[in-house]
């Protein structure tokens, strides 16, 4: 078998990918890049951007109702095959343009996961092809669920792309991705029930603030069973059966559908890393400060799959031009984690930058903490939201804010004005002065750091 060489070979056609590609080929290096799925990646195409599509129907159903007999009469009707077709809209394209984009930068195309059979050479497409340096940036994908019955679980992309709204769902796993979805569900009046492991949703999140959320989802009628475990589904006549164990008892759940939400890993299965001794963990391609394999010096890896990395997309993007720019410049230039917000698209949304209450106090001697429930806050009046909370963490010597968690409608958005103000070392005293639009979810930000508990 006649082998192909090339300088550089990336193995994922997401952000991080093709971020690493262009900045190869742009060099002057032969590059190929392959991809075992659509091109364009998760984001784009089964992830962030088609979720929000979708999650704003929701968003409107929601504050609907919450002014319902305050001045709305009925709730809008949503066309979901309408809704669909709208979403389709951003995400049919992405992969004949990303293809045409890579194309046009004469990079070689492969559709198929590729397999390590050396430190230097892959199978792809039953050709044998050799690289100075790969570069793997495949992402995440689903936890598999080794359950009796696992064949009848539902993913995220089958939600996406869901033809109508079933009238009941379980999900097993109340992360990111379960939380979401189990808001749309809700709002849009399906019998939700969230089933997980952990003895909370979110688990990565303020439990303060996590307390509030969850009693607004069960205001809502969303049920949460915690501390259980999945054992076996069963197909009914329009069901599913879902048995489960909690407190040493076994329990059923019947619902039209059961997704498997219980968190994404790193996606390297299909890869035999061993073959090219590319170590790897939970966290995903173990790599340096410079997105190297520590046992491979010709392996980059970057975005959700390296070991460095959060599933952030612009995050991911930075990761490849640093992989990109070392294969190009030789290591010169470290990967330094930013400071980066995340967010659940819930409703209200929660949102979190900095340290944990935990976290701060294990760093820093003098630890001042504001937190409080802002439902009685104008802005919440306003809108006739039920759940509305902060929590700010302060170093007490500098007077720099450290942490920032909310739980609002509009987190998504006011977390970054702490992000900035954190970047930018602004002590409380310096942001307070600050003048934001009034009334406004911004200014608030202010006020949350005048009292605590």
């Amino acid at each position: 078998m006649k082998t192909k060489h090339y300088n550089v070979f990336v193995i994922g056609s997401g952000v991080a990918g093709q971020t690493t590609a262009k900045k190869c080929v742009e060099a002057g290096l032969t590059v190929a890049i392959s991809d075992k799925r659509e091109f364009g990646g998760t984001c784009a195409i089964r992830g962030c951007d088609p979720k929000k599509v979708l999650l704003q129907f929701a968003d409107l159903v929601q504050k609907s109702k919450q002014l319902e007999n305050l001045g709305v009469v009925k709730s809008p009707k949503i066309n979901w095959k309408a809704v669909q077709k709208f979403k389709s809209t951003f995400t049919e394209r992405v992969p004949k343009s990303t293809e045409h984009k890579l194309k046009n930068l004469e990079i070689d195309l492969y559709h198929q996961s590729p397999k390590f059979i050396s430190k230097n050479e892959i199978l792809v497409e039953g050709k044998k092809i050799s690289a100075d340096k790969f570069v793997i940036a495949t992402g995440y994908e689903p936890r598999t669920l080794n359950i009796d019955g696992a064949k009848y679980l539902k993913e995220s992309d089958t939600v996406l792309n869901l033809k109508k709204l079933p009238k009941s769902v379980v999900f097993l796993g109340s992360g990111y991705v379960g939380m979401e979805f189990c808001y749309m569900f809700s709002a849009m009046g399906c019998k939700v029930s969230m089933i997980d492991t952990g003895d909370r949703p979110l688990s990565v999140f303020d439990d303060y603030l996590v307390k509030f959320l969850t009693e607004s989802l069960k205001k809502r009628g969303v049920t949460f069973i915690n501390k259980a475990k999945a054992a076996s589904i069963e197909k009914l006549k329009k069901n599913y059966r879902l048995t489960y164990k909690r407190k040493n008892k076994t329990k059923t759940i019947k619902a039209r559908m059961i997704i498997n939400s219980a968190g994404r890993v790193p996606a390297t299965q299909l890869l035999d890393l061993e073959k090219a001794n590319v170590k790897s963990g939970e966290s995903g391609v173990l790599v340096n400060d410079y997105m190297q394999s520590i046992s491979n010096k010709n392996i980059y890896a970057c975005g959700d799959v390296s070991s460095k990395s959060l599933p952030l997309t612009p995050l991911s993007g930075l990761q490849g031009y640093i992989a990109g720019y070392n294969i190009v410049n030789g290591n010169t230039k470290k990967f330094q984690n930013p400071l980066v917000p995340s967010i659940v698209f819930t409703h209200p949304q929660i949102a979190t930058v900095g340290y944990s209450e935990e976290e701060a106090k294990s760093r820093y001697k003098n630890v001042k903490v504001y937190r409080g429930d802002g439902s009685k806050w104008y802005n919440a009046k306003k809108e006739n939201i039920n759940a509305y909370a902060y929590k700010i963490m302060i170093n007490e010597r500098t007077q720099q804010i450290v942490g920032a968690h909310l739980l609002s409608p509009e987190a998504n958005e006011t977390i970054n004005i702490f992000a900035s103000a954190m970047n930018n070392h602004m002590t409380v005293d310096a942001f307070k002065k600050m003048i934001f639009t009034y009334p406004s979810y911004a200014n608030d930000l202010k006020s949350m750091m005048k009292s605590d508990d």
